[in-house]
């Protein structure tokens, strides 16, 4: 069923092991810092020159969303920082909430974490929500980005949006391997909450002009910037890549004909890949 099909694509294939952590080199470090009031935490890995923030998805964390870019992004080049946004992953309290301006916020919280972390210039790697997120970033603080590469994120929400969500809005017609990720970081209980909660904020940018989410911002991104797509997306129809591409001047769009929603888990190499030769360009 579709909603098979889609709770199957939300779900986190890769889990990031605190014996993970270990390998990821002597160069890894994690913790936490004070932002805006909110003690966010953080894990860096790499040296390179090119900093890289990762942006996680909806109730996602560097532990549920990026372990194959933590792992394996070339660590000579980049000194790669995976993040969890308040309320999300280890970055409790407090608890997630979604005002009308929750992407606004986690773009600003994303941003003043480089700063504190010490980068002067970074480039932005922003999967669903978190695309959203580094697109609001980007737009706000040109001077501050280098480059950017999004996945699996949209602008505006429309009707057909919203039923593709609410389909997957009972976690409990999940199967026990796709909740297993999220449950471990929040428990049962919380996970299916905070997930009703979350169709709940994303529905409500549904009755803005258009589904408006940051749609004017836009024109205001002046990054190289690369769109990477899913054609298999369930969750992101194609229709909202190509308006990125078409809205930000300076993009490429690259379209993966086998991919889903977690292209970078699914198909880690290659997007890896694509993200290095992108960055190094």
């Amino acid at each position: 069923s579709t909603a098979a099909l889609l709770s199957t694509d939300m779900l986190r294939l890769t889990v990031l092991q605190p014996s993970l952590i270990t390998s990821l080199g002597s160069s890894a470090s994690s913790g936490k810092r004070r932002v805006n009031s909110v003690d966010l935490y953080y894990e860096q890995t790499g040296q390179g020159k090119h900093a890289v923030l990762l942006l996680p998805g909806a109730l996602g964390s560097t532990k549920t969303d990026f372990g194959p870019q933590l792992k394996s992004l070339n660590k000579e080049c980049f000194t790669v920082v995976g993040w969890d946004p308040r309320g999300y992953g280890q970055s409790r309290p407090p608890d997630r909430d979604f005002p009308s301006d929750f992407f606004e916020r986690d773009a600003k919280d994303g941003v003043d974490l480089m700063k504190t972390l010490g980068f002067k210039k970074f480039s932005l790697l922003g999967w669903s929500d978190g695309g959203i997120t580094a697109m609001i970033a980007a737009a706000r603080n040109p001077e501050l980005i280098n480059k950017m590469v999004v996945w699996g994120s949209n602008v505006f929400v429309t009707e057909d949006d919203c039923k593709l969500y609410n389909m997957v809005r009972d976690v409990s017609k999940w199967s026990a391997r796709m909740r297993q990720p999220m449950e471990e970081v929040y428990g049962a209980e919380a996970f299916a909450k905070m997930w009703e909660n979350w169709v709940d904020g994303i529905a409500q940018f549904a009755k803005r002009p258009e589904g408006n989410i940051c749609m004017e911002l836009l024109p205001l991104i002046s990054c190289p910037t690369l769109i990477i797509h899913g054609e298999k997306d369930p969750m992101v129809p194609t229709f909202h890549p190509h308006y990125l591409h078409k809205n930000i001047k300076a993009s490429r769009l690259h379209l993966m004909p086998e991919g889903k929603h977690n292209l970078h888990l699914k198909y880690a190499e290659e997007f890896n890949k694509l993200v290095e030769d992108f960055l190094k360009d």
